[in-house]
C-alpha cells in the first residue's frame, strides 16, 4: 500500500516545479503531489521561526493527504528547516541541499563554486557546508539574490 502513495514535493512558489519535473523524468512510475505555498513566498526574507513554521505546516499537510515521502524543493526550508521538518512528520524527508551541492562538485571543472540564492540560505552556510564535505578543494562563492525569486516565480529564471 505504501509504494503507491504519491511522493509529496513542496516549496515557497513554483520555483520548485523543476524538482517535480526532474523527478518525474527519474521516476516516470511515480505519483505525486506539489505544494507551492505562493501566499506566504518568499520564505527567504522570513526568521528561522517562520520558516520553521510554514513548513512544517506544510509537511504536516501532505503527510495528512498520504504521501511516502516528502521532498523540501525549497532551499530556503532545507537550510533552515530540515531538522525541524524531519521531527513534524513520520515518512523520510529529503531535501535539496546535498543532491545540489553534489551536482555542483560533479560539474565543476576549476573548482570555483558560485552559489546564488536568498539572504537566508547564504547566511545559512547550507550549501558551503555541503559543497566542503563533498570538496574540501572546492571554492565557495555565495551571494544574496534576493530578486531572484520574484524571477523564479514570474517563470524567468
Amino acid at each position: 500500500m505504501r509504494n503507491s502513495l504519491p511522493i509529496g514535493i513542496f516549496d515557497s512558489g513554483v520555483g520548485g516545479l523543476t524538482v517535480y519535473r526532474a523527478l518525474h523524468e527519474r521516476l516516470p512510475d511515480e505519483h505525486f503531489v506539489y505544494l507551492g505555498d505562493t501566499a506566504r513566498v518568499p520564505y527567504g526574507t522570513k526568521s528561522l521561526a517562520t520558516v520553521e513554521r510554514y513548513a512544517t505546516e506544510n509537511a504536516r499537510f501532505l503527510e495528512s493527504h498520504g504521501i511516502k515521502l516528502l521532498v523540501v524543493a525549497c532551499n530556503t526550508a532545507s537550510a533552515l528547516a530540515l531538522p525541524a521538518i524531519r521531527d513534524a512528520v513520520s515518512v523520510d524527508v529529503v531535501g535539496v541541499i546535498h543532491p545540489g551541492a553534489r551536482a555542483a562538485v560533479e560539474s565543476s571543472n576549476g573548482k570555483r563554486i558560485g552559489v546564488i540564492g536568498t539572504e537566508a540560505t547564504v547566511q545559512s552556510e547550507a550549501y558551503r557546508r555541503s559543497i566542503s564535505s563533498l570538496d574540501p578543494a572546492a571554492v565557495v562563492i555565495e551571494r544574496a539574490c534576493p530578486l531572484f525569486v520574484s524571477l523564479a516565480e514570474e517563470g524567468w529564471a
